[in-house]
């Protein structure tokens, strides 16, 4: 039985714009724009955005975000995946949803293209801070995870975003320990400012 491909939204009104301002290795890299989808994933959008924007609160009121925060890991030709601020080596997750994971909102948009931005997770039903920016089409995780945004194109910021995207996807990695092959950046790869437009 054949399946009914939804198309990427096109930036939809009202629909959000966020950045990372990136840093490798300490020295700034370039800016990630990002359309939200809140029209097609309202609830996924705006846990994304108010992790940019850092207006959610944690315990103890402390604002709780992806300022700081790392890309921690990066594979080439498929992904580069971020958003653990608590430990920052992709085992912390939290949501805007009182702290904890949240439901598969709509598998309705695919993962068709590159820059497309998705939910990471552990299993059904599990979303909370991190996610991923695909730098392939990956349609074995159609169903599985839900995207929600795109980094914007060539024609929104002349291809500033994607270029960033790229690099990060070409940075070094290694295994544990920093030896051998692997998946996480030899150079820090962090957002050092982050926000809505």
């Amino acid at each position: 039985m054949a399946t009914t491909k939804i198309p990427v939204p096109k930036p939809g009104e009202g629909e959000p714009i966020v950045f990372f301002d990136i840093q490798l290795g300490g020295e700034p890299l370039g800016r990630i724009k990002i359309h939200l989808f809140a029209n097609a994933v309202p609830r996924t959008a705006e846990n994304f955005r108010q992790f940019c924007t850092g207006e959610h609160k944690g315990p103890g009121g402390k604002p709780l975000g992806y300022k700081g925060s790392k890309f921690h890991r990066v594979i080439k030709n498929f992904m580069i995946q971020g958003g653990d601020f608590l430990h920052s080596d992709g085992t912390g997750s939290t949501s805007i949803y009182n702290n904890t994971a949240f439901a598969d909102e709509s598998f309705a948009l695919k993962h068709t293209r590159p820059y497309l931005l998705s939910m990471a997770n552990s299993g059904p039903n599990t979303n909370g801070s991190q996610f991923f920016i695909t730098c392939a089409a990956t349609p074995w995780l159609d169903n599985k995870h839900v995207v929600f945004g795109q980094v914007l194109g060539e024609e929104d910021d002349g291809g500033e975003s994607i270029r960033v995207v790229r690099m990060i996807e070409n940075t070094r990695t290694a295994g544990p320990g920093g030896r051998g092959t692997g998946e996480r950046p030899v150079l820090d790869v962090r957002v050092a400012e982050c926000g809505e437009m």
